[in-house]
């Protein structure tokens, strides 16, 4: 018990001092701050300055312009006497120059007769020369004719053109008949469903087949079929 006390007192003694320092920190006021200066705007007062009115300046009533300098006449200057010019003779004048006029044309007239013998011989014509455009169109022309004509059929040939197939026999005799008229070899193969097939050729080679082909196009606008014929 006797220690217990003395640590109670020493206790409060402590708490008292730390309330006697903190209390009159903390209840006193606060520094003030140091004031910044506040910006100030001042307008000044305009400086007076001293003016004078300058006169206006009188116009003149007339400008005095320098007139053009012109050579004065004297009296010493019309008292010299003027030197007259000689003028030569014109008869002399004329006829020299009749006689220049009648020695050129003299020359003249006998210049065309000195150069008519010396004129060489006109050359015989030349052939003229091809047109190589003329010779390109008929070249085209002459390519497009052979070009045109249909291939000719070979009983033995492998390949035909087959132009369609028809249900009706009066539409297969109908294109055969028109590419008769063109100038195409036409056979006819009936098929196991009543179909009609009209056929070009036969050929050969499959090289003429398709210009068959090409010109069936050409000429009756219809696509045909390069097929091989089979007996």
């Amino acid at each position: 018990m006797k220690y217990g006390k003395t640590e109670r007192i020493s206790g409060i003694v402590i708490l008292l001092a730390l309330l006697a320092i903190v209390v009159p920190w903390l209840m006193s006021d606060p520094a003030p701050r140091e004031e910044r200066p506040q910006p100030t705007f001042v307008i000044e007062q305009p400086v007076d300055v001293e003016r004078q009115d300058v006169p206006v300046p009188d116009m003149p009533d007339t400008i005095d312009t320098p007139a053009p300098s012109s050579p004065v006449l004297t009296d010493e200057a019309l008292d010299e006497p003027i030197e007259e010019i000689p003028r030569a003779p014109q008869t002399d004048q004329v006829a020299s120059s009749s006689s220049d006029e009648g020695s050129s044309s003299q020359t003249a007239a006998a210049e065309p007769s000195q150069q008519a013998p010396s004129q060489p011989s006109r050359e015989p014509d030349s052939p003229p020369q091809e047109d190589p455009i003329a010779a390109l169109v008929a070249a085209n022309e002459s390519r497009n004719s052979g070009a045109s004509v249909a291939p000719s059929a070979q009983q033995q040939g492998e390949w035909a053109v087959q132009v369609g197939s028809f249900g009706d026999t009066a539409n297969a005799q109908r294109i055969s008949d028109q590419l008769s008229g063109e100038g195409f070899s036409v056979f006819q193969r009936a098929r196991d469903n009543n179909l009609t097939t009209v056929l070009v050729g036969p050929y050969a080679t499959s090289e003429d087949g398709e210009a068959a082909m090409a010109l069936i196009k050409q000429r009756i606008n219809v696509q045909g079929l390069l097929v091989r014929v089979r007996d």
